[in-house]
């Protein structure tokens, strides 16, 4: 068993099925950064190590795989490898979930408090498809990630921005909108402050195939919606109006519990 603290993908593994699902994407993304892969077990015994190892070489051959066991509080110690990672991957749902248990205590610690980006793996991911990214006011570090995961696989990539008829979240400041508003022009609206917001980032990447969408929906239907095709969704963690300190927004929390393909949150 080998130990590594340089940069790497990291994946906490327990030997459940979404974890081993987790290891193996947590290889493919290594192979595309490229990066060396560790895979961490918190534990007594590292027997679902050798596993997930095999399973994760399978999938990528060529990546350098390190292995650790830790022992202690199981998101503790991931939060802690979280420091030297350049993404940690985990399953929705570890062996100690109860039936019917959509994500997990550790997986949603993780998402909450992980210093690095975390992407959570639910079933086994599809590796065809857009990635998609939620857009608003913030979405910042969520476009670069999701530009660049886009441009590593050569997918196309749908930035989604969804508003509603109470409130244009792409504004400097939120508003109510007026009863005789023109919603045909809030539309327009809409649209042009989404390509705005996304006019950098299409320079950085001209490679990348952009679809732009701005929808009158609620942010979890329509992303929820765009999810169904996708193999990674990139979001947030927390939401535009969320106090300083909370944790994950209402609609990362639903992605995690829902999301049919890997959800990607951005601190």
């Amino acid at each position: 068993m080998t130990e590594s603290t340089e940069p790497a993908i990291v994946a906490g593994v327990d030997g459940s099925p979404s974890a081993l699902n987790a290891a193996r994407w947590a290889a493919h993304e290594a192979a595309l950064r490229p990066l060396p892969l560790r895979l961490v077990h918190v534990g007594t015994t590292g027997a679902c190590l050798g596993e997930a190892q095999e399973q994760a070489q399978a999938a990528e051959p060529g990546v350098r795989i390190h292995t650790r066991l830790r022992t202690g509080a199981a998101a503790a110690s991931l939060i802690d490898e979280a420091e030297t990672a350049r993404l940690m991957v985990l399953g929705s749902r570890g062996l100690g979930g109860f039936p019917g248990m959509l994500l997990g205590s550790v997986s949603s610690a993780l998402a909450t408090h992980a210093p690095c980006p975390v992407v959570v793996v639910r079933d086994a991911p599809p590796q065809r498809g857009p990635v998609v990214v939620g857009v608003d006011a913030s979405a910042s570090s969520d476009a670069a990630i999701a530009f660049d995961a886009a441009a590593r696989r050569q997918a196309p990539l749908i930035a989604l921005h969804t508003w509603t008829w109470t409130d244009m979240t792409l504004g400097e400041t939120w508003s109510v909108l007026p009863i005789d508003v023109d919603y045909a022009e809030v539309a327009e609206d809409e649209r042009r402050l989404l390509a705005e917001r996304l006019a950098g980032w299409r320079e950085k990447f001209p490679d990348v195939d952009l679809g732009q969408r701005a929808v009158r929906d609620r942010p979890v239907r329509g992303l929820l919606a765009e999810a169904r095709d996708a193999q990674l969704i990139v979001v947030g963690s927390r939401g535009r109006h969320a106090p300083d300190g909370m944790g994950l927004g209402s609609t990362s929390q639903a992605l995690l519990h829902h999301s049919p393909c890997p959800v990607a949150l951005v601190r």
